[in-house]
């Protein structure tokens, strides 16, 4: 909270409107299946705690879930959801907010939130005319980007539930054997956990693009059998109270095709020389330029981004939607930031994901899985 309101001094912020679950999440504890119904958390910087709004029948779980005070839990009546008789639920935030003596501050919104509309933000303009609106997307996230001692053994337990995932995954494939079999066997992995503990759900979906299709890496899965020569692409992530640790890998139903080795080589070889150059000071276009050299040697040109800072999220994203590794990006690494790096070759007749999680510490760059780094053969 101290850290979140340095940042709204810093931009001039007086009172900031969060939508993102996530954000919710990391400020107020707040963890539900309700960001399909408006919700959000409101910080002011005259008020220690952060206040909640959300549907009525959800406040039990915001009090099952957050550490602040209950009188700062502000339920909304249900016949502000979807209502056919023009209510909306923003009427109700801008009240709070008013309530709140905010009604005439600056207010930062998050505009480019997944669960924040056009309509919510129309609202609240209507609703609060003496308020100034900025776009404060990204404050939170960039307050999140470093990460806790806490928040780092979390994404160590869920790489546990990723390793276990992807073994599961590798081991229930197999010709004739359907797509959706093996993205059940992921899902009941993940989910059922370690002795220790059990997984959450995931922010995204398996991802298991296979047969002509690995060149497409957001595809999911089918009820089609695989074929005797199919390549398959796994991305998944274990989830542990909402960390992430995300994982790739290919693999072959069959002999491994010669151009597919020599690709996965490259990647493979290109992915560790930019693990490599990641460390403290380092820029992220740096680590990714490192890259971009390894696979020149091989012949290969590619200039997207290769990774993304991660860790808590909610459908429908694991990343935190601030450093990217690629050109352009100057961000500076700091240790405990946490990233995906997922340098995959795409072309019109294969693709081939080989990717790693892994935190900056004082030294370098430590990886979260020990995972196999090749094609697997099943």
């Amino acid at each position: 909270m101290e850290r979140t309101k340095e940042r709204m001094r810093e931009e001039g912020i007086e009172t900031l409107f969060l939508t993102d679950p996530a954000n919710m999440n990391y400020l107020s504890g707040y963890d539900g299946w309700s960001f399909y119904v408006h919700q959000g958390l409101i910080v002011s910087l005259d008020h220690d705690q952060p206040v909640w709004v959300g549907r009525d029948m959800d406040k039990n779980g915001a009090k099952a879930t957050v550490w602040i005070d209950h009188e700062n839990l502000y339920p909304y009546s249900d016949d502000h959801v979807q209502s056919p008789v023009g209510k909306h639920p923003m009427d109700y935030v801008a009240h709070v907010i008013e309530e709140m003596g905010r009604g005439d501050t600056h207010i930062g919104v998050e505009m480019d939130a997944y669960y924040y509309t056009a309509k919510s933000h129309q609202r609240l303009q209507e609703k609060l005319p003496e308020a100034t609106f900025s776009d404060a997307t990204l404050l939170v996230s960039w307050v999140r980007v470093v990460k806790s001692e806490r928040e780092i053994e979390l994404i160590e337990e869920a790489t546990q539930l990723s390793e276990a995932a992807m073994e599961a995954g590798i081991e229930a494939m197999g010709e004739g054997v359907p797509e959706s079999t093996v993205a059940s066997e992921i899902y009941r992995t993940l989910v059922a956990g370690t002795e220790a503990f059990g997984g959450d759900y995931p922010a995204i979906v398996p991802l298991m693009p296979s047969g002509e299709h690995t060149g497409t890496p957001h595809l999911t899965w089918s009820d089609e059998p695989f074929s005797d020569g199919d390549p398959v692409i796994v991305e998944l992530a274990g989830c542990r109270h909402r960390y992430h640790s995300p994982l790739a890998r290919t693999a072959v139903v069959g002999e491994i095709p010669d151009e597919m080795a020599r690709v996965s080589e490259v990647v493979v070889e290109g992915l560790n020389a930019a693990l490599d150059r990641a460390a403290p000071g380092v820029t992220c276009e740096e680590v990714e330029l490192a890259w971009r050299e390894s696979i020149a040697r091989h012949g290969i040109e590619k200039e997207d981004r290769i990774g993304y800072s991660m860790g808590l999220g909610y459908p429908p994203d694991w990343g935190e939607h601030t450093a990217s590794l690629r050109p352009g990006d100057e961000t500076v690494l700091k240790e405990d930031m946490t990233f995906h790096m997922i340098p995959g070759i795409w072309t019109d007749e294969l693709g081939v994901e080989i990717s790693e999680s892994f935190r900056v510490t004082a030294n370098g760059a430590e990886r979260f899985s020990s995972f196999p780094q090749k094609v697997f053969s099943v």
